[in-house]
């Protein structure tokens, strides 16, 4: 177990958020259930761009190659507009994709809502680094979290990254039994 610090991005990729429009809240919701979800030390790394592909893929190497996160949250441009490019961006600069993130999420949200099946949200594999792509409204960002989360730490393990440990009582991260 390391005891390094684990440091997580957090990109809000919306082109109103960024232009200071609105508030970002969706941002903060990620911050708000990471900071439920994690007893061990953790640092954001958080970053509110435009809806723009270059500058999407810029924003995650940047956080995977010079800042070092683990985990990689995105929020927003998963949907079927044509501004919404999200999960293209990160396929570009993922070496491996993980699908199954973006079949339990959409599976989760369809028990919420029957537009669930418009979300492209994916997960990818950027060196070491775990990158997770979440729907852009608050309430649909915890249901998935909740959804995917237990999963998250032990796939941190298997790439050498920080020890995430969880506060059982709110969410329970699963490791198989040594």
């Amino acid at each position: 177990m390391s005891e390094k610090i684990a440091k997580i991005g957090i990109i809000t990729a919306s082109d109103r958020a960024s232009a200071g429009i609105y508030e970002d809240l969706s941002g903060k919701a990620i911050i708000d259930t990471l900071n439920e979800y994690l007893t061990s030390p953790w640092e954001a790394v958080y970053k509110c761009i435009a809806d723009d592909k270059d500058t999407i893929e810029q924003t995650l190497k940047e956080l995977v190659d010079i800042e070092e996160c683990c985990l990689v949250v995105t929020t927003g441009g998963t949907g079927p507009a044509l501004r919404d490019v999200t999960p293209e961006a990160t396929e570009a600069v993922c070496d491996r994709m993980m699908p199954g993130f973006g079949e339990l999420m959409r599976a989760e949200s369809l028990k919420f809502v029957p537009t669930a099946i418009l979300s492209r949200q994916t997960a990818g594999l950027r060196g070491s680094s775990l990158i997770v792509n979440l729907p852009g409204k608050p309430k649909s960002i915890k249901e998935c979290l909740d959804a995917v989360f237990p999963a998250i730490p032990y796939c941190i393990d298997l790439m050498n990254g920080p020890y995430l440990e969880t506060n059982e009582e709110v969410i329970k991260a699963f490791r198989p039994k040594k």
